[in-house]
């Protein structure tokens, strides 16, 4: 898996202040969608162990209260970031007590395969369909 971005701290995407993570690899191709870079499998660098290590150590900062972790893109339910993303969520849920995870995707839950679904399956909120421009400003 590659990723385009990792912030730290966060307060735009998701509630709180938290970790996001933008992967790459989209196949949707939204109109109006804001990340475009993202959408290459190749694009980006790779994720390593350091930076998965990283995102848990910046979870478990008492310096910096997180609430949780936003995965975000590309698309982090894209069938070849699945793994990846199942791993760094199974890390989250074994390390990082009480953390919620967010998960942004152009699928809809009745879209899902098996292995995505094991991701769904571990996460506090999903937040599916493609991006639409007319909506992006509802509450």
């Amino acid at each position: 898996m590659n990723y385009h971005q990792y912030y730290p701290v966060d307060i735009v995407n998701g509630p709180g202040t938290r970790c996001t993570l933008f992967v790459s690899g989209c196949v949707h191709e939204c109109p109006g969608c804001y990340n475009k870079s993202t959408w290459r499998v190749n694009s980006g660098q790779p994720f390593t162990k350091a930076m998965e290590d990283q995102i848990i150590n910046d979870l478990n900062d008492t310096r910096i209260k997180r609430q949780g972790i936003s995965l975000s893109g590309g698309d982090p339910l894209h069938p070849q970031n699945v793994p990846d993303i199942l791993k760094l969520v199974q890390r989250i849920r074994a390390e990082c007590p009480g953390k919620d995870i967010w998960v942004w995707t152009g699928y809809k839950l009745d879209e899902l395969n098996a292995a995505q679904m094991q991701v769904v399956d571990l996460i506090n909120v999903l937040v599916d369909g493609k991006f639409v421009q007319d909506l992006k400003d509802l509450p």
